[in-house]
């Protein structure tokens, strides 16, 4: 954590020494300006014509030296946006339509897939609960990183590649079975609001495998003008900004957060707290973990003569009412 503290400190500045100007108002960009995106030590000036770009990196390579600091040569480029760029896992460029898209990075996607084949390779002999346990948080939380870019391809072909990670663990756990007995095994409609037939579960609970092409595409809002989260004098703005994002959970799990205005059935506090967003997609797999490990849905009793509903409780919650024997035991996990 020192690290990027250390370079935010050493770094400030950096947006004034590129020559990046504002215009009357204090917050949109004056015509002509560079513009400069960072997130630690890595970051991308967007200029107007070559030229620019050369006086700019010029500029900041003279503002960097007294500082003990230089650029990474074999990292540093300007290149044009028709050529396009990778930065942070995303891939900026501007197609032949005169669109400006931003997409996953390819050598992120080489990641994910790298990552994803080793999960299964070291799933080998253990069952399918085992391979949903390990491989749901990965999917899920790169799908929630990428999930306000132009992605839906992507996700489609990460699915696919999935599917055959997951039926080649399949013939390789049942190996003297056909293969129509496998796909009936652990594929199939496991959930019924979509008609994918091609989806990997687990027969016996009824856990699946969500796709990642099944996530919502939610586009960034910007921030307004220069607010910081460390300004305590946003923090208004910032709760608010946090509380209209939708969190990348299952419909059905939505649906019981709006109804239960975010809170547990049995204790009334939150049921989801998030200082902030996770910034990479390591910290969405975890937030997808602990957010697993911390809410449950379970069956809560209503009014005689009316059935019982789900609701969502803190884990926790419903340890310490089992332990009394007054609830009934968990129906399914988010």
């Amino acid at each position: 954590m020192i690290s990027p503290c250390l370079l935010n400190v050493a770094l400030h500045g950096l947006e004034e020494a590129a020559g990046v100007r504002y215009g009357p108002d204090g917050i949109r960009i004056a015509a002509g300006s560079p513009v400069l995106v960072r997130y630690c030590d890595d970051f991308v000036v967007c200029c107007h014509t070559r030229q620019q770009a050369e006086q700019v990196k010029a500029r900041l390579a003279g503002w960097l030296a007294p500082r003990g600091l230089a650029f990474n040569e074999e990292k540093t480029r300007v290149v044009s946006l028709e050529a396009g760029y990778d930065f942070l896992g995303f891939n900026i460029r501007r197609y032949r339509n005169g669109k400006l898209l931003i997409k996953p990075g390819k050598a992120a996607v080489r990641r994910v897939k790298h990552e994803l084949a080793e999960q299964m390779r070291r799933l080998r002999g253990q069952n399918a609960s085992a391979v949903l346990a390990a491989i749901c948080p990965i999917t899920r939380g790169w799908a929630s990183f990428y999930r306000s870019v132009v992605a839906k391809q992507t996700f489609t072909d990460v699915d696919d590649y999935l599917w055959k990670l997951t039926y080649k663990w399949a013939c390789r756990s049942h190996p003297r079975k056909p293969k129509h007995w496998i796909v009936r095994r652990y594929f199939g409609r496991f959930n019924p609001s979509r008609r994918n037939k091609r989806v990997f579960g687990d027969a016996a609970s009824g856990a699946y495998l969500p796709l990642l092409a099944w996530t919502p595409i939610i586009r960034h809002r910007k921030v307004t003008g220069r607010a910081s989260p460390d300004d305590p004098a946003l923090t208004a703005y910032w709760n608010q900004r946090r509380g209209t994002n939708q969190p990348p959970l299952d419909r059905s799990t939505l649906r019981l957060l709006r109804m239960q205005h975010g809170r547990c059935a049995i204790c009334a506090d939150l049921l989801l707290h998030a200082d902030r967003e996770p910034h990479t997609p390591g910290e969405w797999q975890r937030w997808h973990r602990t957010t697993r490990k911390a809410i449950t849905r379970q069956l809560i009793a209503r009014e005689p003569g009316l059935p019982d509903a789900p609701r969502l409780i803190h884990t926790y919650c419903q340890r310490r009412a089992t332990g009394t024997g007054s609830q009934e035991p968990a129906s399914s996990r988010t």
